[in-house]
């Protein structure tokens, strides 16, 4: 049994509106024309539609769009706003831009301004977001097993040539259990991400790669665990939970990209709109675990997906 972990999908919104000479309420479009949604008035606001952890909002200010953004998770949250496509626009300040956001921050990212009022302002905006504080810094700790095991085979672990050769998962470990299994929190912090609606048995096709069952734990050094291919409904613990070393916090399983049931572990940092794992220590209830390495060092670069 060899697999991988969900690949984090980077969360684009995407936002389609035309910014127009200040004669025509109705010339302002949100979202884009043709749908069934109607325009924005001039001083209101409406929320881009995502149920990302980060929500864009622009509230039309009669001669500019506002562009702010709310963090709606309980940690960071890193974002990326830009223009996908414009005419006759002016962005202050200039696009792109990235952005940490604490848990609970709203913040104005930008203005948008017609360059000539005369004439119709179109674009196009692409807001990213990806979990964590790339200024973190990881501390030296020891995990425990998140197993409660005496022993625990290892089907994949540093450097894995079958799935852990991306920087995403370099430091990952696959544990061979049953579906059904407890996983226990390996280390103490607050429940960022959780996902349990996936039904579907996994598989080695890519488009089970962001599919898996998860629960991801914010560290108090801002590193994150990620414990996936969770069975259906097996995530024990909600959004913003703190969580304790050792406590129960889902069941094991066989979904997203996995050829066999298992529990894939990985600690990672956001290393800049991109995810990227790290090496770790570890203890069961033998000692220190040493994880054998398939090769030196992590491919370049990053698994998120746009």
């Amino acid at each position: 049994m060899k697999a991988g972990a969900p690949r984090q999908a980077v969360a684009t919104a995407l936002v389609v509106l035309a910014l127009a000479a200040p004669v025509e309420a109705a010339s302002r479009f949100w979202p884009a024309p043709g749908t069934k949604e109607p325009p924005a008035a001039p001083g209101t606001s409406q929320s881009a539609p995502t149920g990302e952890a980060v929500r864009l909002q622009l509230s039309d200010r009669g001669s500019h769009y506002e562009v702010a953004v709310r963090n709606h998770a309980p940690g960071p949250m890193q974002v990326r706003l830009a223009l996908a496509r414009a005419s006759n626009l002016r962005a202050v300040p200039a696009l792109p831009l990235e952005a940490v956001l604490p848990p609970g921050a709203q913040q104005v990212l930008a203005r948008l301004y017609p360059l000539d009022p005369r004439q119709d302002a179109r674009f196009d905006l692409d807001l990213r977001q990806l979990p964590g504080d790339p200024r973190a810094r990881p501390a030296d700790v020891e995990y425990r097993l998140p197993l409660d095991h005496q022993q625990v085979r290892v089907d994949q672990a540093f450097g894995g040539r079958f799935s852990h050769a991306d920087a995403e998962n370099h430091y990952a470990v696959d544990f061979a259990v049953p579906e059904g299994t407890p996983v226990l929190a390996a280390r103490e912090g607050t429940v960022l991400q959780v996902e349990g609606g996936v039904r579907d048995a996994g598989g080695p096709a890519a488009a089970n790669a962001t599919r898996a069952n998860h629960v991801r734990i914010l560290h108090d050094d801002g590193s994150m665990a990620l414990y996936a291919h969770l069975q259906p409904d097996g995530v024990l613990v909600r959004v913003g939970e703190r969580v304790r070393q050792g406590q129960r916090i889902g069941l094991s399983g066989n979904t997203g990209f996995s050829t066999a049931p298992h529990l894939h572990f990985v600690v990672q940092v956001n290393a800049g709109m991109a995810l990227r794992a790290i090496p770790f220590r570890m203890h069961g209830p033998q000692g220190e675990l040493r994880f054998a390495r398939e090769d030196a060092a992590p491919a370049p670069g990053s698994a998120a997906l746009p």
